[in-house]
């Protein structure tokens, strides 16, 4: 009506990916899956009404985590997501399926329930397992309030009454990037421990249970820490695999494992804010016996474990994202460049991913609510196991998970275990 005041449009608030984001936003397709699993095995059977309430708590509080990806022209980005839901459903079988962006009114985490067990599946645009595990925590100690337990807010604990800091969507990439020159190019072709693949979606997943007293009493007797002493039997696996294969040209075995950056650069982001460092091992030089493995990845983890190569490590893809003549090329023709770059930088160079985000801790009020975590990593570019790990009190869960029909790495990864005198529980989705 004549002389009203016009009402302005509410324009929506967007992110940029980080570094890392940028990277699974191009990759996701049906072929792979950048999604991981958290899980907590409660002690008693999940509300999921009370999970639900519980979840959306949370939304005003975790932007990040309730977004939707939308592609522009020259790049993706996050906006947030105004849809009903996200809610929470019946487990599957067949977790970390590929993400769909227009599919399921665009969300990017998933939650389930079966049982005692809560699952979160994270896109890992979104975050890295250090950011997810903090809003994990905070979604299982809202959980409990919801069902009239006392939990305080304290480390790890996020405060629902507060608004979202803005540190806690900053692209720490962005802000360490180190100089020009200051990277590292792609490592040689490793072994790719390739299988026969499944069926589309088939995903295999085998999950070993280890007494953490016992794992940390071996790994000292090694004088190596359980990340170095996993990271060491997985290669011996490996190397005795390829060995069995007899192939015509024997590669190096190598692993990814990432590496929390967070602890080197201060940032409160719950974005991705990893990199990767590359333990490996020749057989071209000669035959190494389980020892001389545990002391070549103990020195090589603390060689190559600093601030300076492990900002040197993300430094090129940073700078290859910003420059300025590529800003200008259409988000179509950057993504065939950006999968080709990561399959030669990312996929080619390694045998297998090992992640291990450390032990799960929250406040002494939670302990008693939660028999152990779990931790699944998706579906590998290639038929093939990844393996991830994680703690709670007394047990830690190790888990294989992958496309391929054959269980080589696992079982014997396992069996190596129990001949070293540890006591394994296994359990799968195989039938």
């Amino acid at each position: 009506p004549k002389g009203s005041v016009p009402v302005a449009k509410k324009v929506k608030q967007w992110y940029t990916l980080d570094n890392a984001g940028v990277l699974y936003a191009a990759l996701q397709r049906r072929e792979y899956s950048a999604i991981y699993r958290f899980s907590a095995v409660m002690t008693e059977k999940v509300d999921a009404a009370a999970l639900q309430r519980a979840i959306d708590r949370l939304r005003p509080r975790f932007p990040g985590f309730f977004s939707c990806i939308k592609m522009g022209l020259f790049w993706y980005y996050l906006e947030p997501n105004d849809a009903p839901g996200p809610f929470v459903r019946p487990d599957v079988a067949d977790p970390c399926r590929p993400m769909d962006f227009k599919e399921e009114h665009g969300w990017l985490v998933r939650f389930f329930v079966y049982d005692r067990r809560i699952s979160i599946e994270v896109f890992h645009a979104l975050s890295d397992g250090g950011g997810a595990i903090v809003f994990f925590r905070t979604l299982l100690a809202e959980y409990l309030r919801q069902l009239g337990h006392t939990i305080p807010v304290g480390p790890g604990i996020c405060d629902l009454s507060e608004p979202p800091p803005r540190e806690e969507m900053e692209d720490a990439y962005a802000r360490y990037v180190g100089p020009r020159k200051a990277y590292i190019r792609s490592s040689a072709k490793a072994y790719p421990n390739v299988g026969t693949p499944e069926p589309y979606y088939t995903f295999h997943v085998t999950m070993g249970f280890v007494p953490v007293d016992a794992l940390k009493a071996k790994a000292k007797s090694y004088g190596v820490s359980i990340t170095e002493y996993l990271s060491a039997v997985l290669l011996w696996v490996l190397i005795e695999k390829q060995r069995r294969e007899n192939p015509r040209r024997t590669l190096p075995v190598a692993l990814a494992v990432p590496i929390n950056l967070r602890a080197y650069f201060p940032s409160r982001t719950l974005r991705n804010f990893i990199s990767t460092v590359r333990p490996s091992i020749d057989p071209r030089w000669g035959e190494y016996t389980f020892e001389e493995i545990l002391q070549q990845v103990r020195h090589y983890m603390q060689l190559h474990i600093h601030r300076q190569e492990l900002r040197a490590e993300f430094t090129g893809n940073v700078r290859f994202q910003t420059h300025p003549l590529l800003k200008k090329v259409p988000i179509v023709l950057k993504n065939p460049a950006m999968i080709f770059s990561y399959w030669a930088a990312g996929v080619r160079p390694y045998t297998m991913t090992y992640t291990n985000p450390g032990p799960f801790r929250v406040p002494r009020e939670m302990e008693r609510h939660i028999h152990h975590m779990e931790v699944i990593l998706g579906q590998a570019t290639q038929p093939k196991p990844n393996c991830a790990t994680i703690s709670y009190g007394n047990i830690m869960e190790i888990t294989f998970a992958g496309t391929q029909k054959e269980t080589d790495t696992e079982r014997d990864f396992f069996r190596f275990l129990v001949q070293q005198g540890l006591s394994v529980k296994i359990e799968s989705n195989r039938v």
